[in-house]
């Protein structure tokens, strides 16, 4: 065996010392390095083609794997019979199987295609034995969609989505494009979400929820009594609205109810900071003919408290909607929650809305407190005037936002607004 293996190094040491002396060092290399061409550069040979899938590693939800340890140890446990020398003496540390924080998978299409914040839209899926379709209500674990030929689906949601979705607390949301898997009696396996383009946001429990994906535009509704103009909520849904690209309309709602001469300083307000703002009342139909030409621009979202008349509204544009409605609590003086999950609809003239459920809480998602400033446009102009270039507008001297406040030149609602969100406190929807 010894002298085999002699004769094995043998044969490999004459067939290096071979291919080195045939290497003429002088001579040119054609390769597309020594060109200086990337090999993603050189044309391929025919029949070889491109490849379409890669393997990349990703993040992933959470630990799918039973308790490390049973809950009542201590209860089995007696002092006399165990010793510190039969106790465990090691423990693996490291991520290992279930434990792993993050997962392989495929995706599919080219670098330039795949984009590098969305795994999800590019997850290597046979699109062959799948149908588009559009989701119309996520209610508990059932994902309702509407495919391209009007046909509805009840679908699961496949579970690499789930596990993906690693910020977010749904995997899918009211207006996603999806790609689902049909099967029989009406009912399908989403199998992949396609990327999202103006979406409505909020943060929930450390998690991001999306409330309305590819939406056009926020219609967020707010009402002057019963249970009463929340500016402060309003504030953050228009930031909300600006992170997610979408164009946000002010709808104050029940203008039958107040004297709106003493409310004409927030129309003022807002309408002068540039925002659309329309007066509506159910009751008179004040109002609700351009909320009609609002939404046939495209996809609107209906948002805001609870029992400001989101539903109602919606009632009045299409008649024969027929959507749920009740009237505020006498006892809260709030909103009842008659919507309780997000639910897009069709209306006659081809538009689509998205009736959202009112929200006990509202927390901007993603945003950085040195960056709050850039959303509140009377601030900007002023943010170059303020003595350091890092000035939070809070506590600083020679702040020329706080100047601007002390004159009234700036409201003081919208300041407390700011300054609610710079401290990162919740502001309550209900």
């Amino acid at each position: 065996m010894t002298s085999r293996r002699h004769n094995d190094a043998s044969i490999v040491y004459r067939l290096i010392k071979v291919s080195n002396e045939s290497f003429d060092s002088s001579a040119s290399i054609d390769t597309p390095i020594a060109s200086g061409l990337a090999w993603s550069d050189v044309p391929l040979a025919k029949g070889q083609g491109v490849a379409k899938k890669r393997k990349i590693r990703v993040e992933f939800k959470k630990n799918r794997q039973k308790p490390a340890r049973a809950n009542d140890l201590t209860r089995s446990f007696h002092h006399d019979e165990t010793s510190s020398d039969q106790s465990l003496s090691s423990e693996r540390i490291r991520a290992k199987g279930d434990l792993s924080r993050k997962r392989t998978i495929i995706q599919q299409g080219s670098s330039e295609e795949i984009a590098a914040d969305d795994p999800l839209a590019s997850l290597a899926v046979d699109l062959s034995q799948c149908q588009v379709g559009r989701v119309v209500k996520v209610h508990g674990l059932e994902t309702v969609v509407e495919a391209q030929d009007g046909q509805i689906y009840r679908c699961g949601v496949r579970r690499i989505l789930k596990t993906l979705a690693i910020e977010g607390r749904n995997a899918v949301a009211a207006g996603d494009r999806v790609w689902f898997r049909p099967s029989g009696d009406k009912q399908g396996l989403i199998e992949k979400v396609d990327t999202r383009a103006g979406v409505i946001t909020r943060g929930y429990r450390h998690k991001e929820h999306v409330i309305a994906a590819n939406i056009d535009q926020l219609l967020i509704i707010s009402a002057f009594e019963a249970p009463g103009l929340k500016l402060p909520l309003v504030d953050r849904y228009l930031i909300s609205a600006e992170i997610g690209g979408v164009r946000p309309v002010i709808v104050f709602n029940k203008a039958d109810l107040v004297d709106l001469s003493k409310y004409q300083w927030v129309v003022g307000l807002y309408s002068q900071l540039g925002y659309e703002v329309v007066c509506t009342s159910v009751a008179d139909g004040r109002g609700v003919s351009r909320l009609r030409q609002i939404v046939a621009r495209g996809v609107t979202a209906f948002s805001g408290q609870s029992g400001v008349g989101k539903s109602s509204l919606l009632n009045a544009i299409q008649p024969g909607l027929n959507i749920r409605v009740r009237e505020v609590s006498d006892w809260t003086s709030k909103g009842k929650h008659t919507t309780t999950y997000a639910e897009l609809i069709r209306l006659a003239g081809g538009a689509y809305v998205v009736d959202t459920p009112g929200l006990r809480q509202f927390e901007v998602w993603g945003l950085d407190p040195a960056e709050i400033e850039g959303y509140f446009p009377e601030f900007r102009p002023l943010i170059a005037k303020c003595r350091y270039p890092n000035c939070s507008h809070t506590h600083e001297d020679e702040c020329a936002v706080k100047e601007a406040l002390h004159w009234g030149r700036i409201d003081m609602g919208r300041y407390e607004s700011y300054w609610k969100l710079y401290d990162q406190q919740p502001i309550e929807g209900v």
